[in-house]
Formats: structure tokens, C-alpha cells, sequence
């Protein structure tokens, strides 16, 4: 599925489950609070915190995709086609970044 597919497919399901969009500033909250979850798996299971038994099973995929889902709400809502911001971004980065990351020590 493409970004605009998956744009329309969150569209076509608030449309049809969801009543109407949660406004812009809650779909703001919300994103903050999916990539907090992201974060907690993140930092134990890459990190160096502890998992707590209530984190073991939790799925990073599922969690991502939470974070995917209230972005392309907050895209639809403002009339972000998130198909063509992403290939504008890709450019802008590559122009930006040719030779920035080639050149960083850092990463040697």
C-alpha cells in the first residue's frame, strides 16, 4: 500500500468507525503520547532500562504503526498529501545532505 492509500484507509475508517476526527490539538496529544509508548520499548529493550513485566510483549511494530496512524490523521485533517511531502523531503534531504554525512568522523 502507498502513503495516499494509507492516507485514505484512515480516512475511510474514522469516516465509517471513528464519527469525526479528533480535533488537531488532541490528534497532537495523542502522537505524543504513541511515540512516549515507542520510547518505553525503545529504552528497554534497546536501552538500558529494565523491561517490567507489562512491557515484555509489547509490540514495536503495532506501536510504530500507532504513531503512522495519528500522522496521517493530523495529515488529513490539514490537507497534507503525505505521499508528495515525503518525496519533497527526500530531495531536500539528499540536496542538503550529499556529501554532509560522508564527511562526518563521527561516523567513521
Amino acid at each position: 500500500m502507498t502513503i495516499h492509500e494509507a492516507q485514505q484507509r484512515v480516512d475511510q475508517w474514522i469516516k465509517t468507525y471513528g464519527v469525526r476526527y479528533f480535533n488537531e490539538l488532541t490528534n497532537m496529544a495523542i502522537l505524543t503520547e504513541e511515540v512516549g509508548e515507542v520510547a518505553r520499548i525503545i529504552a528497554r529493550r534497546y536501552g538500558e532500562q529494565s523491561c517490567k513485566p507489562s512491557d515484555e510483549n509489547r509490540d514495536l511494530g503495532d506501536e510504530l504503526a500507532d504513531v503512522m496512524w495519528v500522522v496521517m490523521c493530523l495529515a488529513n485533517q490539514t490537507g497534507v498529501d503525505l505521499d508528495e511531502a515525503l518525496k519533497r523531503n527526500i530531495a531536500k534531504k539528499t540536496q542538503r545532505d550529499a556529501t554532509r554525512h560522508k564527511e562526518n568522523n563521527k561516523l567513521m
